[in-house]
């Protein structure tokens, strides 16, 4: 084999990687956000989602305050053990929560870091582990007899498809299984598909389908063949639209929709339209955490740097609003701020950013050990080299995650020079 022929097929590797990363993130924020409208239509949607303990249920879970969604949701769960909808509203709260509590819903890494092409340690303790397999596989037997004894369940369909496509974005962020992930997330695309076949209207299922458009366009046919699902059509645009037509009429899919959309979006350069979706999430639910923050992270990637900042300042002061915000990770938006700063070449303010991003309370390791490094580098820069040691010892520590401890120990060698 080639140098060239081995090099394309480590960067069609790579290619999938992320990309199977990306529709995991976006199935994760998606998913992770009902928007039901009270007058829609009964029959375009599973009949547990307009009830309005659901409705309550998901309220909390906009506020991601978790832990009080979670209890209403498994309460639901006690009071219809055989609705499999009622599995996936528990199933989506615990992994969104095992993963916000990891620092791995701030898009920005999916969208330009290569942590993705590394295997991370993401420490998921045990019993919620085995909490996700035990809701995950209760929703699909339930929907598999649903199906046996009514083909034409397109609820069964509809919910089945959710369960997976929550599972294969899990497999993907805590455990790095991209090509299991894939087939997973094929395997929903189907079932939407099919709840689509039995009912045009249900605009709900046009989310998934919408996703897995956009995603597989964006592979090489020999990445396709990778990942075991050669022969699977995919059109970026058609993708867009479908998030598009479940963003306007979906359940259960509305926000979430909008939520992929604007990830999307961002993956193409289409900042100014990702920009807009993303501002009108944050202006429908000022109080969640992550749309706010997004905001800021376009409007960074869009190169307004000043504007961002602007962003990243008013979240931070919000911040120190008592019960503004149920559970905030703030060493997302320090990071964030400080990043935007290193990139507006103010040394000073970024070190100060990433110090403060490094020292919040909650930070996982992962998150704390990256911001030291670039911490780190920022004191180099501003001639504090004992200062700069301390980050780069941080970074470099043995135990837990290791995705910066090669660097860190290169700049205890020899200082940062910003080359």
């Amino acid at each position: 084999m080639s140098d060239s022929t081995r090099d394309g097929g480590v960067s069609a590797r790579k290619t999938a990687r992320r990309w199977v990363a990306a529709a995991a993130v976006a199935v994760l924020l998606a998913t992770g956000r009902g928007d039901a409208q009270p007058n829609a239509a009964a029959g375009h949607t599973d009949p547990l989602n307009l009830d309005p303990a659901v409705r309550e249920a998901f309220e909390s879970f906009y506020n991601l305050d978790y832990d009080g969604s979670l209890a209403r949701f498994e309460t639901i769960l006690k009071a219809h053990p055989q609705e499999p909808m009622a599995y996936d509203y528990v199933l989506t709260v615990t992994v969104m929560r095992e993963l916000y509590r990891q620092d791995l819903l701030d898009t920005t890494y999916y969208a330009h870091d290569s942590f993705l092409m590394t295997k991370r340690l993401v420490d998921i303790p045990a019993a919620n582990r085995s909490r996700i397999e035990e809701l995950t596989n209760s929703a699909i037997n339930l929907c598999d007899q649903r199906i046996k004894a009514n083909p034409n369940d397109k609820n069964a369909y509809f919910a089945r498809g959710f369960a997976k496509g929550m599972h294969s974005a899990f497999l993907t962020l805590a455990d790095h299984s991209f090509v299991a992930a894939a087939r997973q997330g094929w395997s929903a695309r189907n079932d939407s598909e099919q709840a689509l076949k039995l009912h045009p209207e249900y605009a709900d299922a046009k989310m998934a389908v919408g996703i897995q458009q956009f995603a597989v366009a964006s592979l090489p046919r020999f990445v396709r063949i990778l990942v075991g699902i050669a022969g699977v059509g995919g059109s970026k645009e058609k993708g867009l639209d479908l998030l598009r037509q479940s963003a306007a009429h979906g359940v259960v899919t509305s926000v979430e929709s909008k939520t992929a959309l604007s990830l999307f979006l961002r993956h193409d350069a289409r900042y100014s339209e990702a920009i807009t979706v993303q501002q009108e999430l944050a202006k429908q639910y000022p109080r969640d955490f992550l749309f706010r923050l997004e905001v800021a992270n376009l409007m960074k990637d869009s190169g307004n740097g000043p504007a961002a900042i602007a962003l990243y300042k008013e979240v931070l002061a919000d911040a120190q609003k008592k019960g503004f915000y149920a559970e905030p990770r703030l060493q997302l938006a320090w990071y964030g701020l400080a990043d935007t700063q290193r990139g507006q070449n103010d040394v000073q303010d970024a070190a100060n950013g990433f110090l403060e991003a490094a020292e919040q309370p909650n930070c996982s390791d992962w998150l704390r050990k990256r911001a030291a490094l670039n911490a780190g580098e920022m004191l180099d820069l501003l001639h504090q080299r004992d200062r700069a040691v301390k980050e780069y010892q941080i970074a470099a520590a043995g135990g837990g995650d290791q995705t910066q401890a090669d660097t860190a120990k290169k700049y205890l060698k020899a200082a940062y020079t910003g080359k």
